[in-house]
């Protein structure tokens, strides 16, 4: 008898029986096999870029990297890999970011074993995944925020940087992560700073929050 051919699939969470739940909901079905792990977003990539990778489901908020920075770059580098976004919250700016981050859905960890199986699916397929629940929610928000005039104007990279002072790395540290040198990370701070109006760490560990760079 010929093998049904089955679909290979990442799991990026930093929270162990969270990948455990989601590995069990993904391999239960018989057309999808968990093929790789990864607990941060830097290893997400690296594992991503692997060829019997087919969909890859990232937790917005990882450590070293946010799984909306290893949307964007995986979706760069590998165009044909489908990806999943997950999170516990239903927030508009999540949803929005997901979509430019090139994800083809998003889906709440809360109900992932109603809906994950459906999602991987779609996004297989090409399709663009959101459940009724999700989509009242996120127009919900975005109806209550109103406008909020222009967004915060960041760079790609500057986001990067207050991700990693909102985990609470030092200048040295954020310098070696990102193969840049000390003086640039403080400029960059500076300019972060500037552009947010902000005048410490502890606003910008807020606005990542806010963002979703980093979890509460």
């Amino acid at each position: 008898m010929p093998v049904a051919l089955k679909s290979g699939v990442l799991i990026a969470d930093d929270h162990g029986l969270v990948r455990d739940g989601l590995r069990m909901v993904v391999d239960a079905a018989p057309d999808l096999e968990v093929v790789a792990v990864a607990g941060d977003g830097v290893q997400a990539v690296e594992l991503g870029l692997d060829d019997a990778v087919d969909l890859a489901l990232l937790d917005v908020a990882m450590p070293r990297r946010t799984g909306l920075q290893a949307a964007r770059e995986l979706t760069s580098r590998r165009p044909e890999l489908r990806v999943l976004m997950l999170s516990m919250h239903n927030v508009f700016d999540y949803f929005l970011e997901s979509v430019k981050a090139g994800a083809s859905g998003y889906v709440l960890k809360t109900v992932a074993d109603r809906d994950l199986v459906e999602a991987c699916r779609a996004a297989l397929r090409g399709e663009t995944f959101l459940y009724p629940d999700v989509v009242r929610a996120l127009l919900r928000a975005h109806l209550e925020r109103g406008e909020r005039g222009p967004r915060d104007g960041l760079t790609p990279r500057e986001r990067e940087v207050v991700k990693l002072i909102a985990e609470a790395h030092t200048t040295e540290q954020i310098a070696r992560e990102l193969v840049i040198s000390p003086r640039t990370v403080e400029r960059h701070r500076e300019n972060i700073l500037g552009k947010l109006g902000m005048r410490d760490r502890v606003e910008l560990t807020r606005y990542a929050i806010r963002q979703g760079l980093v979890e509460p």
